[in-house]
């Protein structure tokens, strides 16, 4: 009787041994996260401060004990896609243009999709967007899976020329807009050059390397900047850009708004001074994307365990606001397929 006890007792404890090995979460040293610089780096750095605390604590839940989370921004849209195909980083947030670039060879995978709020307005007329009246506020009940990028002229003495012409309900003809000096960014961003170019294409069948004057940017708060200078006419950014520099516009360069950005020196109203003259069609959500070249990465486990870690972080009060910085309010699972159009679309402006 007493061997057979202690045989029980010997495979009690194998299999309680078992049980807790089955359990132990995955141990990770090291966990890479970057953003693009579509708003200042300081800016992005200051409000994802307190991520890699949640997002640590979000993982462990799902069987993943993360010893170290390092957030970056990158220096351009591309220099972050270069680092997540070199596998130097592991997660990127990529719009949707930038993913469609690295997504072509397979060097990055898509697992989440962003929603957003919709917007209070959504007129494919420019003029609608125009003065303090129209002024674009946040509809949270209303949860959008796409945005629109703008065409915005400057209060530059010709970026003024524009606004009047749009604002009086004349079309801008090819020359009006070849006249003008532009700035954008760089070839994969979406709301910054892809689909302002298909714009130019399907008004005027012509794309923004054919405009005369044009100046490539590393990020929309420079283009805002370069705007309150007055140093360039025309401007492209996300629908809801204004808002996010409502604050800054007004302030005197000595101080900083909440959300942290440099003080431009204007008195006007931002909503009256920077005016819509083009709309463009809707922009599929941005990504959060994984590096396909490290296997502890591109694995389906660690792929759901990030995904219902990311779901569960912004679904937080304290995860909510830190991806209010890009306007984030939401996380739905995403399959590459997701992004077909963003890749015709570049396969079109290309």
């Amino acid at each position: 009787m007493k061997k057979i006890v202690a045989l029980l007792l010997v495979v009690l404890m194998s299999l309680t041994c078992f049980a807790m090995a089955e359990t132990a979460p995955v141990k990770m040293d090291k966990l890479t996260l970057e953003f693009v610089p579509s708003k200042d780096a300081d800016v992005i750095i200051t409000g994802t401060k307190n991520l890699p605390e949640l997002l640590q604590a979000a993982l462990l839940e799902q069987g993943y004990d993360v010893g170290e989370i390092d957030i970056t921004v990158g220096t351009s849209y591309e220099a972050t896609g270069e680092a997540m195909a070199a596998g130097a980083i592991d997660v990127g947030w990529l719009p949707g243009g930038t993913y469609a670039v690295y997504s072509k060879d397979h060097e990055v995978s898509v697992i989440l999709t962003a929603t957003r709020d919709g917007l209070s307005n959504d007129s494919t007329n420019p003029a609608d967007w125009n003065g303090i009246a129209n002024k674009t506020l946040p509809v949270p009940e209303n949860q959008v899976g796409f945005y629109r990028s703008l065409i915005y002229a400057t209060p530059s003495p010709y970026g003024k020329v524009l606004a009047e012409k749009v604002n009086n309900g004349e079309a801008l003809t090819w020359e009006d807009l070849d006249k003008a000096s532009w700035a954008v960014l760089k070839t994969s961003s979406s709301a910054g050059y892809i689909y302002p170019t298909i714009w130019l294409m399907d008004n005027y069948g012509k794309k923004i390397t054919d405009l005369t004057t044009v100046a490539t940017l590393s990020g929309y708060g420079e283009a805002f900047a370069q705007a309150a200078a007055e140093s360039v006419d025309v401007i492209v950014c996300y629908a809801d850009g204004r808002r996010d520099y409502e604050e800054a516009w007004k302030l005197p360069v000595t101080e900083t708004a909440k959300n942290n950005i440099t003080g431009f020196g204007r008195t006007g109203e931002i909503w009256d001074e920077v005016n819509v003259i083009g709309v463009t069609g809707g922009i599929y959500n941005d990504t959060v994307s994984i590096t396909t070249a490290k296997p502890e990465i591109n694995n389906p486990q660690f792929i759901e365990a990030l995904q219902n870690a990311l779901i569960n972080v912004i679904n937080t009060e304290e995860g909510h606001e830190i991806f209010s910085v890009y306007s984030h309010t939401g996380y739905v699972k995403a399959v590459d397929s997701d992004y077909d159009f963003a890749r015709k679309a570049l396969e079109y402006v290309q």
